[in-house]
Order: structure tokens, then C-alpha cells, then sequence
């Protein structure tokens, strides 16, 4: 017997979704598997890893940390997210530019938290930077590339953002936002 389902609303990239769902699904799952967003990545499922990071009201979580039942009636955006009327946001175009994704299966979560970091502070130093992006991990490059794309961007997010400026973020955080 299948387990009992749940009827939940989101709020995922701009769009509002409605969707039956076991309730100790997490996020990222209904991400995937519910909604086909696959752009937002399975990497540890442990939250300490990055991968899998959305914003949660324009503030960076893993999803594989939170509950869907607890996003519910909530704005999250994904990687998918990001680009707008057919344009990528200026930190994909900078990652691009710069050679900051390799294998590009952290990259997802490495551009929704820098996107939550420009949203909140339009000219972070390297430190900021290095501080908000703590929590996403990377095994192919030396980080600096990242952190030069971030800064690539640094002017172009602050003329396009997605959101309103939020509280400025810490590093990724479990679901409970």
C-alpha cells in the first residue's frame, strides 16, 4: 500500500505548482522526481555537500535537508530559475566565461547561493564570497575560478536581480529557514 499523499502548493521559479506528495518527501525530491526540475542536483543527501541548494524566499537551503511540507506556500527558486526571458542571469554567463564549472554537477548549487549573496549585498569582497559559498563543495576545481566568476558578475547582478535584496546569507542551511 502506497503511503498516504498530501496535496501542496509551491511557488517555484515565478510559477505557481500544485502537487500530490508523500509528506516525508524532501524538497529536492519533489523537485526532481515531481515537478522535473533535475537541475537542482542529488550529491550527499547528508547537507554537506551544496549540491542540492535552492532559495527559500530568496534565501540558499538544501533541499535535501528540508521537507516539502514545510516549503509549502513558499517562493523557491532553482538553477532553472535563474535565467530570465530567455536570457541566462549574468552569474551563469560569468561561469561560463570564466572556466568556473568543470564537471558542472556542484555548479547549480554554487550559482543559487552566490545568486542569494549578490541579491543581499550587490559588492561583496572575496571574503564575503568565500564566506556564503562555504557550505558548497567542489571536487574538480581550485575554487578560484568560482570566486572569479562571482566576482565577474559582481556589477551585472546588481543592475538584473531576480528578487529584492534579502537579509545577507549565511552558508546553505538545512530546511528549516
Amino acid at each position: 500500500m502506497d503511503a498516504p499523499k498530501q496535496l501542496m502548493r509551491f511557488q517555484v521559479n515565478g510559477e505557481p505548482h500544485q502537487v500530490a506528495v508523500r509528506i516525508e518527501k524532501t524538497l529536492l525530491e519533489v523537485l526532481r522526481e515531481d515537478l522535473g526540475l533535475t537541475g537542482t542536483k542529488h550529491g550527499c543527501e547528508l547537507g554537506e555537500c551544496g549540491a542540492c541548494a535552492v532559495l527559500l524566499d530568496g534565501r540558499p537551503i538544501l533541499s535535501c535537508l528540508a521537507l516539502a511540507v514545510e516549503c509549502q506556500d513558499r517562493d523557491i527558486t532553482t538553477v532553472e530559475g535563474l535565467a530570465q526571458d530567455g536570457q541566462l542571469d549574468p552569474l551563469q554567463e560569468a561561469f561560463a566565461v570564466t572556466g568556473a564549472a568543470q564537471c558542472g554537477y556542484c555548479t547549480p548549487g554554487f550559482l543559487v547561493t552566490a545568486r542569494a549573496l549578490l541579491d543581499a549585498k550587490p559588492k561583496p569582497c572575496r571574503r564575503d564570497i568565500a564566506d556564503a559559498l562555504a557550505g558548497n563543495l567542489c571536487r574538480c576545481t581550485g575554487y578560484l575560478k568560482i570566486f572569479e566568476a562571482v566576482e565577474q558578475a559582481i556589477g551585472a547582478c546588481a543592475v538584473r536581480p531576480i528578487r529584492p535584496p534579502a537579509a545577507t546569507p549565511a552558508a546553505p542551511t538545512g530546511g528549516r529557514a
